[in-house]
């Protein structure tokens, strides 16, 4: 009897053998379409005191997304543009008592009312992130008018100061959109971005108007 049942226990054994064999093929099968699935797996350091953590491809991007930590890009085009809008508004001070067209003082108050605060928004981000809100020399900075073209602007009257004054502003506003452009490319702090979205949406509706006016 005992001789009789080796051969079925043979195939017992054999069986059991294939099927582990099928079942670790069907899971070395998943595991390796969820690592491709996921991509590789990156490493990523942990703060001081803290272990390194293991992260998938995806993971990793987004944590490299909610990282919006200011850059040099983004640090300087809050200085610069706190100095760009501060000449913004010397000229448009003069629109009140210059300007001929009523238009012409309109859109000088437009651009006073929103510029301000920007001004104001820029310098409480240059604190919170240890920036000095240092100047620009105007060289530095596309659109800005020189001081001979200020001197100008400011001796002129009635419907020549209307002239200038567009002309002097639309460039100025050009030279805005230029740092917002360029620091929408090279910086990576997301408020800094809502704000250079904010100057190009604002000031290209802006010269739009002043171009009609001109």
């Amino acid at each position: 009897m005992l001789a009789g049942h080796a051969p079925r226990t043979s195939l017992v054994l054999a069986s059991l053998a294939v099927a582990a064999l099928a079942l670790a093929g069907c899971d070395s099968g998943s595991d390796a379409k969820s690592a491709s699935a996921g991509g590789p797996s990156v490493i990523a350091p942990g703060k001081p005191g803290e272990a390194a953590e293991t992260l998938s491809a995806k993971e990793a991007d987004e944590r490299r997304s909610d990282d919006d930590t200011p850059n040099a890009a983004d640090l300087a085009y809050a200085r610069m543009m706190i100095t760009h809008h501060t000449q913004a508004l010397r000229m448009t001070e003069l629109a009140p008592d210059r300007a001929e067209s009523g238009a012409v003082r309109r859109i000088a108050g437009r651009i006073a009312a929103a510029q301000g605060p920007e001004i104001a928004t820029m310098k409480s981000w240059l604190k919170a992130h240890d920036g000095a809100g240092t100047g620009h020399d105007h060289a530095d900075m596309p659109g800005m008018a020189t001081k001979a073209q200020l001197a100008e602007l400011r001796a002129a009257d009635g419907s020549a100061f209307d002239r200038l004054f567009l002309r002097l502003m639309i460039s100025h506003h050009d030279g805005a959109i230029t740092m917002a452009t360029d620091v929408k490319a090279q910086g990576n702090n997301i408020q800094i971005e809502e704000m250079a979205d904010d100057v190009i949406a604002q000031q290209t509706s802006e010269i739009s108007r002043m171009r009609a006016m001109s």
